[in-house]
């Protein structure tokens, strides 16, 4: 670590311990997955109940679609959360942000449960319930780039992706938790489904909150924050300053994030839609089926994790998108059997070796994108950016598959299009594994292809 002068500077910032390594791991998952139960209940909750809950005066198909689109305008507001708390995490520290964004994200949740219905309030409660989403979004926008930073930031040299996969293996065990609790409240009468058991996945967020604060209360600011601070090479405006000196990583962040979100979402939110009311099939196919898929990639995080430290991080993004490109019309031929067993085998198959290999990666390769000074920010932001972009595919979904008159060739085709995209931001990319992560700058050149370089040399705002 040098100084803005380039004279090596001495510290006192002590190595992140083994036996912390593992405190940080398991504050980062633990917070993430409750985090992420939040975000993603909502979404299971559009596709089965709010399109009669806070949307009746639409029919069922348009209530559905309205539905949708209320859970994207999370994904609008995830940029803002993005720029607003990665420049808190860039100037205050990572963990007083994951603090913040804790509280943000589990209050807002739990108050979703606590929401009177359409037929109560009439339009103030979809307006209530957007506004809620609204703060969902401003949360998740800064929760996955914190923790992930974080955990990159205490990791040793060399295991960056294997620690790193734990953020999202978080993501997905908050999506595990979110199906199955809404598996288990989905067997009661749909009378008391539609009354009050809708509500308890929301307010099971107040308990949470409490376990999120003690995990991530006990573990220690970045070691590469504290050494920033210490130098005094902390950035004014982060946002500002990743633009600058990083325009290419931050196209490149945000077209990486293009695939996986529109296909994840597609998986486990509008298939859910697609199997209950196109398929006729029973609550309990779909959302077993989503813990399954959520399962296996839970499992296989670390395993993709520790294998991009060994052949890099471009190898597997590529593979992945290609992969779901493939395989995106097969998907919905397995999902038209109609046999329970094939189902969740094209989940399975579609996310084990399509979206898994890519999720895992993500952490330290955004992690890699941008120098210590601007890390949270430029994170967080570009990686929303694209979440913003890709997050109304239940929406772009649903509407195609209207257009399609049931046939789902279009969803696959916007899936294909969506691995395009990503497809050419890891071309442009290179590989990032031996970045040096403590620098206050990082080389631009070694992150993007020369096509997509800035000719400024780094600069500190």
């Amino acid at each position: 670590m040098t100084d803005q002068d380039g004279a090596r500077t001495p510290d006192n910032i002590p190595a992140t311990s083994p036996e912390h390594m593992r405190r940080v791991v398991l504050a980062s998952l633990v917070g993430t997955a409750l985090e992420w139960y939040d975000f993603f209940i909502y979404g299971t909750a559009a596709a089965l109940v709010f399109n009669a809950l806070f949307f009746t005066d639409a029919d069922p198909a348009v209530g559905t679609l309205v539905a949708f689109a209320s859970f994207g305008v999370g994904f609008v507001f995830r940029p803002l959360g993005g720029f607003v708390f990665g420049h808190i995490g860039d100037v205050l520290g990572r963990r007083t942000t994951l603090v913040i964004t804790t509280l943000v994200m589990g209050l807002s949740t739990g108050i979703i449960g606590l929401l009177p219905t359409y037929p109560q309030i009439g339009l103030w409660a979809p307006v209530l319930l957007t506004l809620l989403r609204i703060c969902q979004g401003l949360g998740a926008g800064a929760e996955f780039g914190g923790a992930s930073t974080l955990l990159s930031e205490h990791a040793p040299a060399g295991r960056r992706g294997f620690f790193g996969s734990f953020a999202q293996t978080g993501v997905q065990i908050g999506l595990v938790l979110g199906t199955v609790v809404f598996l288990i409240v989905g067997f009661l009468p749909d009378d008391a489904l539609m009354s009050w058991g809708w509500r308890v996945p929301f307010l099971l967020s107040f308990l949470l909150i409490g376990v999120s604060l003690y995990l991530r209360l006990r573990v220690a600011e970045s070691p590469v924050f504290l050494r920033a601070v210490q130098k005094r090479t902390t950035v004014k405006v982060p946002i500002v300053q990743a633009l600058r000196n990083y325009p290419g990583s931050f196209l490149v962040g945000i077209g990486a994030h293009i695939c996986d979100t529109a296909v994840v979402y597609i998986f486990a939110t509008f298939s859910v839609s697609y199997l209950t009311t196109q398929l006729d099939q029973p609550r309990w196919v779909a959302l077993t089926g989503v813990i399954t898929f959520g399962i296996a990639v839970i499992l296989l995080q670390p395993v993709f994790g520790a294998l991009s430290d060994r052949i890099g991080r471009r190898p597997l993004n590529i593979f992945s998108v290609l992969f779901t490109a493939a395989f995106a019309y097969p998907f919905f031929l397995m999902l038209n059997t109609g046999e329970p067993v094939v189902i969740w085998s094209a989940l399975l198959i579609a996310t084990t070796l399509g979206v898994a290999p890519m999720i895992a990666v993500q952490p330290a390769f955004y992690a890699e994108l941008f120098g210590a000074g601007v890390r949270y920010t430029g994170f967080a932001a570009s990686r929303e950016i694209g979440a913003a972009i890709a997050g109304f595919s239940p929406v772009a979904a649903t509407a195609l598959l209207a257009r399609s008159g049931g046939d789902p060739w279009l969803v696959a085709l916007l899936m294909i299009g969506a691995a395009a995209v990503s497809l050419v931001a890891f071309i442009f990319s290179r590989e990032t594994r031996e970045i040096d992560i403590a620098a206050f700058e990082t080389d631009q050149t070694s992150i993007v292809s020369a096509s997509w370089r800035s000719d400024r040399q780094p600069s500190a705002e």
